[in-house]
């Protein structure tokens, strides 16, 4: 496993980190996410993603449990706070970052979490004062960097603009070979301001494993199967989505890996990508993401891939 520095700061993350958005404490039963979780460490991944919304804090209740074990310091945590936990208790404001963070902490059963993250951007509160909230639970100690995800690039440079404020070490943008946005404005302006990127769904979903084949019945126990994990990958099970990424696996091959280890190596060919998070059910489904680690792939090939796939969209 290598590892890359996570922005400005001095946090030093694994290039693949392990997910619980949709899994853990929600789709796949306790024991088998507990092996999901002590495979990721064998692994070399040192990297830990959740957020309070995840299964109203199942997942980060679970996390709690299985990390209770192990020396703080050998891991890094993350967690986030925006999405609605009660019908009132959402959003950045003061009062639901002070609250949201304790009740984070509660459940991860930590004193603190080294990156703590706007799992959105709150439009009816006031940035500064989201800011500056932020800038407090760091001051405190109970989250050592902050962070951002999905934020717009005007809202990012906004951020960035106001003084006496701690200042953001990473974005979580969705990002793979089939969701390309964040080229655009959003890495560039953060490669310029000290900001890494940890991307989510770098596997759009699974999709880009190639198991999906066009026309054909969905593997029963795939994620696409699953009443509580099944739901977004539907826009991209696509018949022409389907199709290009079939028309991948030759590449993979050429490269001599699979073709998820050649997606995830995709994304990490990006120097401002600190680590790509995948969502596992299974541990072997972490063996093969984690080689995806160091492999050198011949760019020429990746090339190739981002030709075949161009064009290429989901369904709304």
């Amino acid at each position: 496993m290598k590892y890359r520095k996570l922005g400005a700061g001095d946090l030093s993350v694994s290039e693949i980190s392990l997910g619980s958005w949709l899994t853990y404490g929600v789709g796949v039963e306790h024991d088998r996410a507990a092996a999901c979780v002590n495979r990721a460490f064998d692994l070399g991944i040192n990297f830990i993603d959740t957020s309070n919304i995840y299964g109203r804090g199942a997942a980060e209740s679970f996390l709690g449990g299985v990390l209770a074990g192990r020396k703080r310091e050998s891991y890094v945590l993350a967690t986030k706070v925006f999405f609605p936990m009660t019908d009132t208790d959402k959003g950045l404001s003061r009062a639901q970052i002070v609250k949201q963070m304790d009740a984070s902490l509660k459940r991860l059963r930590v004193d603190h979490v080294d990156l703590y993250q706007c799992h959105r951007y709150d439009a009816e509160t006031p940035l500064e004062e989201t800011m500056q909230a932020l800038s407090d639970v760091v001051r405190q100690g109970k989250a050592r960097y902050i962070g951002f995800s999905e934020w717009s690039p005007k809202q990012i440079e906004a951020a960035f603009a106001i003084p006496g404020v701690e200042k953001f070490v990473s974005s979580q943008p969705q990002y793979s070979l089939l969701w390309r946005k964040p080229e655009e404005k959003v890495i560039p302006l953060c490669a310029a301001n000290g900001v890494s990127q940890i991307v989510w769904s770098p596997l759009a979903q699974g999709v880009l494993s190639g198991k999906y084949l066009p026309g054909a019945k969905i593997p029963d126990d795939s994620r696409a199967s699953s009443d509580s994990m099944g739901n977004f990958i539907k826009s991209w099970l696509q018949p022409p989505v389907l199709e290009a990424v079939q028309k991948l696996k030759p590449l993979a091959q050429e490269a001599g890996c699979t073709l998820s280890q050649f997606a995830l190596a995709w994304v990490l060919r990006e120097p401002n990508v600190a680590s790509a998070i995948v969502g596992a059910s299974r541990p072997e489904q972490l063996d093969e993401n984690a080689a995806a680690s160091g492999l050198t792939i011949d760019p020429a090939l990746f090339r190739k891939a981002e030709a075949i796939v161009a064009g290429v969209e989901r369904s709304a």
